[in-house]
């Protein structure tokens, strides 16, 4: 979820997109357009698949981020429920807290991946997103910098302490 003025930008509802259809999420119809699959994951299918724990997925679930279907007690995700665990844990792996990670995905579902209100909320999330990481790393570069710098003392005060002996 590059937001990066480069020209050349990813689209994020693309590339949502095209993990779908790379993931095989979706299939040609024969009059060449693409329909979803109807494959279905059992929970224990996705979370081999994410390399994730079947408890991270009822967590996302009962956090409004999954709705898979149910069938008695046998949870049965689809295409749209894989999809968002992708989006969910490439957010997480960014640095999204799960309330944006939410209000991006439901985005991405309002609008099926696109629409102009949308878009422009997403990247209103994600330039907030960096401006914090631009603060964090503010921060982190002072911080070494007063590292340095009791580090610098500290040696010569040895340093000093060594001679004296």
């Amino acid at each position: 979820m590059d937001t990066s003025s480069e020209p050349n930008a990813p689209d994020p509802t693309a590339e949502a997109a095209l993990a779908a259809h790379e993931d095989g999420l979706l299939s040609s119809t024969t009059s060449g357009g693409i329909r979803p699959s109807q494959r279905t994951w059992s929970i224990g299918e996705l979370a081999r698949h994410f390399d994730v724990t079947t408890r991270t997925i009822r967590f996302y679930e009962q956090e409004g981020l999954l709705h898979p279907e149910r069938r008695g007690q046998t949870r049965v995700y689809r295409d749209k429920d894989r999809v968002r665990l992708k989006l969910t844990l490439r957010g997480k792996r960014l640095g999204f807290s799960l309330a944006e990670i939410r209000e991006v995905v439901d985005l991405y579902d309002a609008a099926d991946g696109g629409g102009e209100k949308q878009l422009t909320r997403l990247l209103g999330i994600l330039s907030d997103k960096r401006e914090g990481l631009e603060r964090q790393l503010h921060d982190l570069t002072t911080m070494q910098r007063e590292l340095d710098d009791v580090e610098s003392r500290a040696r010569e005060a040895l340093a000093r302490l060594k001679t004296d002996d």
